[in-house]
């Protein structure tokens, strides 16, 4: 179980070479903390602290990820900006 973990890290490093977005850097120390965690005792203090480390990876991402609209959002915002208002039913016709 640990090695799908170590996997997971080096396919995220790999993922940010090639796209160079800081999020999977986060994605990636959620799998590093977690593999290490697995490999630990369960007495071992150090997996508490790597369980917490997962946890905070994670709500940084999702605070990441609630911030910046996705590109589609943005181009389709931006096309709704310059498109004509769509008419109303209810609306009476132009004479």
């Amino acid at each position: 179980m640990v090695g799908l973990f170590v996997a997971g890290t080096v396919v995220s490093l790999v993922q940010f070479l090639r796209v160079r977005d800081r999020r999977l850097l986060l994605v990636a120390a959620m799998f590093a903390c977690q593999s290490q965690a697995l490999a630990r005792e369960w007495y071992d203090v150090w997996r508490d602290a790597f369980q917490a480390g997962v946890c905070v990876a994670g709500l940084a991402l999702v605070l990441l990820l609630a911030r910046r609209p996705s590109p589609e959002t943005v181009s389709r915002a931006e096309g709704a900006a310059h498109a004509p208002e769509p008419a109303s039913p209810l609306a009476l016709p132009k004479s």
